[in-house]
């Protein structure tokens, strides 16, 4: 039986990171409803090309495509046993097509991990990320500064800021993904799906938690 696992949780609470090393332990893809959108887009095929117009236009792509990209993906050989799903479902009504789309795949979703991180965590995680302006290597004020303030230590190129990163605009992305997921939440919640962990510990004690808590469920 094929296992699903949903992942959740607010920009800059690790998801990424947590998400590469529950997939390597678990022997699932990762699969990033972000990188999904962007490969169908670059790749110009049928499901990019009706994406991209709805996104030209500055219009929500409508549920429908966004399910068929899941689809197709979840339909590849390296999924046959499973998947680790980031950033999709966003709403209850996406989690109710998951759930009917693993059913049909031959699996269920067996948990829902969402990492809770208070929000002033957040934002200074967030506000004190900088990119390196020729590769994007990115670089944190406490958690990784460069060897010499404002400058890459691998190539040597200006660190910026991105617009992403600044204060008013993580407090937007909080904002929008509170009013979002909130209600995905309690769904799980109500289910019985969701597994709440502490994603403000450091890194380690996270991917610990998860493990312990995933343990039970995937048995």
């Amino acid at each position: 039986m094929r296992t699903y696992l949903v992942l959740l949780g607010p920009p800059g609470a690790g998801k990424g990171t947590q998400a590469a090393l529950l997939s390597q332990r678990l022997g699932v893809p990762h699969v990033s409803s972000g990188d999904l959108f962007r490969d169908h887009i670059r790749g110009k095929t049928d499901l990019g090309k009706l994406a991209d117009g709805y996104i030209s236009c500055g219009q929500l792509v409508p549920d429908e495509v966004t399910i068929a990209m899941i689809r197709e993906r979840l339909s590849r050989t390296d999924a046959q046993g499973g998947a680790l799903l980031d950033g999709f479902p966003r709403t209850p009504a996406q989690a109710e097509a998951l759930g009917r789309l693993t059913q049909e795949l031959g699996g269920d979703v067996r948990a829902v991990v969402y990492l809770r991180v208070p929000e002033s965590v957040l934002v200074g995680r967030l506000t004190g990320r900088w990119t390196c302006r020729a590769q994007g290597h990115v670089y944190h004020e406490r958690n990784h500064p460069p060897k010499t303030a404002g400058v890459c230590d691998l190539d040597g190129s200006e660190l910026i800021q991105r617009d992403d990163d600044k204060e008013e605009t993580v407090l937007r992305r909080l904002g929008v993904y509170r009013a979002q997921t909130e209600l995905l939440i309690e769904h799980y919640r109500g289910a019985g799906l969701l597994v709440e962990i502490d994603g403000s510990q450091p890194e380690a004690e996270v991917t610990a938690s998860m493990m312990a808590a995933l343990k039970g469920r995937l048995e």
